[in-house]
This record gives structure tokens, C-alpha cells and sequence, in this order.
């Protein structure tokens, strides 16, 4: 994991264009991600958020702009391509997308040996760091059914970050969770942070944000309608919509 924010842009989102049909989702959307940096992206249901984060993992094709992630352009044609975006990029999720039928251990270390070609030991090791890291070492021989749904979604994290991705993303992690499990997640994130982990999350954690995020991206009607460091941005909105946004989150 990088240990220093940079000021390199490891993420480039320019004048991105995403259309369902007639709709547009994301209209000219555009903003630099540095190496090092917590990005919050913040508004209501509907202002394209998530479906940016998927475009951005390649999960969504775009009808416009030019997304770049570590250098390599996202969506360029072939799986050579596709297989960097992944090395590159991890993602998670609201649902934990957790193997029922594996265990813990079992459920991170299967990318790493069929994708990295890793040996068991190897992944073993590796599984048994990831989950020290998101504080579950305890948990290794688990089966998801017997996890906390916080407990889950740090596993699912600990799955993504086994695959020493550059860019971290996280759409509405704890939307699904209570408030202790809440905590328990984005105690988590927090931690990443502090390492210096490139993360670009997802959420409606106004507190989150404001304590972690080094910049605060507000989308509105698919567009990025305000954008600053997080401190001032929270602070002083520069907008009506904005304002709104904010004390109605409080």
C-alpha cells in the first residue's frame, strides 16, 4: 500500500457521459484522483453516484469521456485490458457477494489462486494479513452465515485488498448495516486511509466524510456540482442544493 499522498493523479474521470436508453445518468462528469487520497462522493439517490463508481471499475461502458485508472484507459478492448483493471482496481460492494459455501480463508485466498496463480500457502499467508488488517484473524475458519453483516463486509473488504489493488472503491458499504456494524466497517476504511490507501467512496456517512475524505465530490442530476476539500466544502456549501444536501443529512 502507497504510504504518502501524491499530487500524481492515479485516477482521471474527463467529461464522462453515461446513457440508459434516452437517460442520461452522468452528464459531463469529470474530476483527478491523487495518489494517496479519500474521495467522498456524496447527493441524493439518482445523481449518478454509484453508477460512476461502476464506471470507473469498468463495470459500466460509457458513451463519452475518457476514464483512466493507473495509467490504462478504462474500456479499452481486449482482456489484457480488462485483467489490469482488476489487478488495479478493487470493489466493494452494499451486498457482501460472500461464497456461502466457503469459508473465510477459502473465500479470499479462491481469487488468488485461480486468477494470481498463487500457491495455497502462499494465499493462506496472504488471507491471514488481509484479515489482521480488518481485524479478523479469529474469523479465519468462519462460514459467512456465522459472520455479523459488519463482520461480512469487512470480509468482503479484506477479499478485495488480498489482491493488493491500487485504487480502492466502496459504493454505500453500510447502507445495509445498523449503526454498530456501521461503525465497525467504517472503522476499517478509516484505517485504510491512514495507510494511504487511494480509495473513492460512495456515501451518505456525512460524519465519515468530513473526518476522512481529503476531497468531497456532490452530484446533482448527474453532474459534479460541487467539488472541494472536504473541511471547507462541508463547511460553507457554495450552492442551494448543496446546502440543502448537508442539513438534511445531519
Amino acid at each position: 500500500m502507497p504510504a504518502d499522498k501524491g499530487t500524481d493523479a492515479i485516477v482521471r474521470i474527463s467529461d464522462v457521459i453515461k446513457e440508459f436508453g434516452a437517460l442520461r445518468v452522468l452528464d459531463g462528469v469529470g474530476f483527478d484522483v491523487a495518489l494517496g487520497q479519500t474521495v467522498a462522493i456524496v447527493g441524493r439517490s439518482g445523481s449518478g453516484k454509484s453508477t460512476l463508481l461502476r464506471c470507473i471499475a469498468g463495470l459500466e461502458t460509457i458513451q463519452g469521456g475518457r476514464i483512466e485508472v493507473c495509467g490504462h484507459e478504462v474500456g479499452r478492448p481486449g482482456s489484457a485490458a480488462r485483467a489490469q483493471l482488476r489487478r488495479d482496481v478493487g470493489m466493494v460492494f452494499q451486498s457482501y457477494n460472500l461464497f456461502p459455501h466457503l469459508t473465510v480463508e477459502r473465500n479470499i485466498t479462491l481469487a488468488l489462486t485461480l486468477v494470481k496463480k498463487q500457491s495455497r500457502d502462499a494465499a493462506r499467508q496472504q488471507a491471514a494479513e488481509v484479515l489482521r488488517l480488518v481485524g479478523l484473524t479469529d474469523k479465519i475458519d468462519s462460514y459467512p452465515e456465522q459472520l455479523s453483516g459488519g463482520q461480512q463486509q469487512r470480509v468482503a473488504i479484506a477479499r478485495s485488498l488480498a489482491l493488493s489493488p491500487q485504487v480502492m472503491l466502496f459504493d454505500e458499504v453500510t447502507s445495509a448495516l445498523d449503526p454498530e456494524l456501521t461503525a465497525e466497517v467504517l472503522a476499517v476504511m478509516e484505517d485504510l486511509a491512514r495507510r494511504g490507501m487511494t480509495m473513492i467512496t460512495v456515501t451518505h456517512e456525512m460524519a465519515f466524510a468530513r473526518r476522512v475524505a481529503d476531497l468531497v465530490v456532490f452530484m446533482h442530476k448527474g453532474k459534479v456540482w460541487e467539488i472541494g476539500p472536504a473541511a471547507e466544502l462541508l463547511a460553507k456549501p457554495r450552492t442551494p442544493e448543496f446546502t440543502q444536501f448537508v442539513s438534511s443529512e445531519l
